[in-house]
């Protein structure tokens, strides 16, 4: 049955394309490069993000641990932890100037009375009153302490203080259900019962779980279950929930200053006074402690918003602020992207976004996808290019740097002869006198049939013959010489360089596989590096710049090649170094006569084997200039002066119309 589809306008809800293998490896083409080094590009990628192939902006970690730090700014700002307790000091403050207000009137009416006997006792009641707010002490505990067995003077003062201290035992109970609830949002002292026997049921559960016997997790729940709405499934699960409330619980009093953690105590051994409620919570946080210590117990934040946090609302912050700081260090742990498929996506969803979950989840997968799609592979617990890896690098840097250039500076244009060669041009032409007879059979037979119609056997005539087109062939040997010196990097012309040399090996191996291509580093020494060594090559940590034996290595490996021979170096310093007659290293800078004379006597074995060397110069110097225009004239080939961002352009160029013209001369 065939399929059917259907299709609609794009919305925005719609899930995109996926990324693939070779996807991943452009985007991380010139990290690779650059370094060298894959599993280095998977970090940098997984740092920096990426675009997807819809257009689409993927966040990396560097966005993701910004929006943690936007979203802590916002919880420190959206309260002060002082809130409660000053509220409560200054509402006090104020239930005790009525009081002395209603004091200082009943003398007075007791003085206007004209009775002596009332006049005294006033005066006496006054007094006492006065000396017992008098010496009140200043903090709030203290004075709702004194203050419970004080008889006050006005009725309306009573009742006022009467309902702060209420007010202030409800929220001792609430901060106690707070630390390992957050379901109970107005507790009573009928649900602190219940609340201690949950506590006393659950490390009861623990004890069994550590003896090894069934927690009886599922009786549990159904007796308190209705106290965790986040439903856990697990003995783990739960204990998880409750320890990250009691870690909040504690991160909020670190946050709270010395005198802000004394007040909530006493308060709190004010209005509760349950040694067995105390004694099951320091139990439990002692356990839980223990088997959760990562998380934030040790923390404490600054909270500087102007509103005023209910400590439940301080508990609820102080855990949001832990799940950040969890995240944060998962984040920075995370040194491949297999690393990152440990990380929660509901967590990252819930605290930075849905796209940041999906990015997380798509960045957990490149490692696997590269290997997947057979770019990648490990090798020895490291991860390396695969030939195909290899040839995709190639293509990759040799279509970013022809990208950049204008479309009629390089075309495939064809000769006006048609050649005799051994390649197939792919292409088929009507056989004539004197042609190869390379029959293209299924053209052949095609024409056949179109003249007499179908069916068998298949009658041949001499018109129906078609024959293979075939080109001339050229062939030449290039070596590129890369400059790995220290000026390179450091003036930022390296990974143009490098990038050059990846995709000149392409070019070569793709378009002209009869050619030769092999590739020479130079600093202090040269070195032949192969192609599958290229990715990795980096540059030396080393002074000198040694034309020199680079000339050398180049000159030795194109006398075992046949054709056109040429030398394409890349350089931005003149030569520094040169090997000795006893095989060792001279360097000096600026350069000495006797580097430059060697040099340059390389260069004239060069052009007696006629191999041409043609030099892209980087920032060049006057004393550099000179050594190439000497250079030149000895050699007979050519120097560009060009920047680091036209540095691709011209060796492409530069070598495709050789190239093109080399084939011209031949086919003529």
């Amino acid at each position: 049955m065939a399929r059917r589809f259907t299709y609609s306008r794009w919305d925005g809800t719609q899930r995109g394309f996926d990324l693939d293998g070779d996807v991943l490896l452009e985007q991380v083409t010139d990290e690779i490069i650059h370094h060298g080094d894959v599993s280095a590009a998977l970090r940098r990628l997984m740092e920096q993000g990426m675009r997807t192939p819809d257009g689409r902006s993927m966040p990396g970690l560097a966005e993701m641990r910004e929006r943690l730090r936007r979203r802590r700014e916002e919880i420190s700002e959206s309260g002060d932890l002082d809130g409660p307790l000053a509220d409560a000091a200054r509402e006090l403050a104020d239930i005790l100037d009525e009081e002395r207000h209603a004091v200082d009137r009943a003398l007075s009416d007791a003085e206007r009375s004209g009775d002596e006997r009332r006049e005294s006792t006033a005066r006496a009641a006054a007094a006492e009153r006065s000396a017992r707010l008098d010496l009140l002490p200043d903090d709030l505990a203290g004075r709702m302490a004194e203050l419970s067995s004080y008889s006050f003077e006005s009725a309306e003062a009573q009742r006022r203080f009467d309902e702060l201290a209420d007010r202030l035992r409800s929220e001792m109970l609430q901060q106690v259900v707070d630390r390992v609830t957050e379901d109970m949002s107005s507790a009573t002292p009928e649900d602190m019962s219940r609340v201690k026997d949950m506590l006393a049921a659950l490390n009861e559960m623990v004890d069994r779980r550590d003896a090894g016997e069934d927690p009886q997790f599922e009786e549990f729940m159904d007796r308190f279950g209705d106290m965790f709405p986040d439903d856990p499934q697990s003995l783990d699960e739960l204990l998880e929930s409750i320890a990250r409330r009691m870690a909040a619980a504690q991160a909020l009093m670190n946050s709270m200053s010395p005198e802000q953690r004394d007040q909530l105590r006493r308060l709190s051994e004010q209005f509760m006074n349950d040694m067995d409620l105390q004694w099951q919570l320091d139990r439990l946080s002692s356990t839980l402690r223990g088997e959760f210590g990562s998380m934030n117990w040790d923390a404490s934040y600054e909270m500087e918003g102007d509103g005023s946090l209910s400590l439940g609302e301080g508990i609820d912050a102080m855990a949001e602020m832990g799940r950040l700081d969890e995240l944060e260090g998962l984040l920075d742990a995370a040194t491949s992207p297999a690393d990152l498929a440990e990380i929660d996506p509901e967590r990252v969803r819930d605290l930075i976004g849905d796209d940041a979950a999906a990015a997380l989840d798509q960045l957990a997968k490149l490692t696997e996808e590269l290997i997947r799609a057979g770019l990648v592979d490990r090798v020895e617990g490291r991860l390396e290019l695969t030939p195909r890896g290899l040839r995709a690098i190639g293509s990759n840097a040799l279509r970013d740097l022809f990208g950049s250039l204008r479309r009629d500076q390089l075309g495939q244009h064809p000769l006006p002869t048609i050649g005799q060669g051994h390649e197939s041009a792919h292409d088929t032409k009507p056989y004539e006198f004197g042609d190869p007879f390379r029959l293209d059979l299924h053209r052949t037979i095609r024409n056949a049939i179109a003249r007499r119609g179908g069916g068998t056997p298949v009658e041949l005539e001499p018109d129906d013959f078609e024959v293979e087109r075939t080109e001339h062939l050229t062939r030449a040997a290039t070596v590129l010489m890369v400059d790995l010196s220290m000026s390179m990097p450091m003036r930022g012309n390296f990974l143009p360089a490098k990038k050059v040399a990846i995709a000149l090996h392409s070019l070569i191996t793709s378009q002209f596989p009869h050619d030769f291509i092999g590739l020479v580093g130079f600093s202090e020494t040269a070195r032949e590096i192969t192609a599958a060594q290229l990715p990795e090559v980096s540059w030396d940590y080393v002074y000198g710049t040694n034309m020199h034996h680079g000339f050398t290595l180049a000159r030795r490996m194109l006398s075992r090649q046949q054709g056109t021979k040429q030398i394409i170096m890349i350089t931005d310093g003149e030569p520094t170094a040169h090997i000795t007659s006893n095989g060792g290293v001279f360097f000096d800078y600026p350069p000495a006569p006797e580097t430059l004379e060697a040099t340059l006597r390389e260069v004239v074995r060069c052009t007696r084997e006629g191999i041409r060397i043609n030099t892209f110069v980087l920032d060049a110097t006057a004393s550099l200039d000179a050594f190439v225009e000497r250079m030149t004239n000895l050699n007979g080939g050519r120097a560009f002066h060009t920047t680091n961002d036209e540095l691709g352009g011209y060796v492409l160029v530069d070598f495709v119309e050789r190239r093109r013209r080399l084939t011209r001369r031949r086919a003529g």
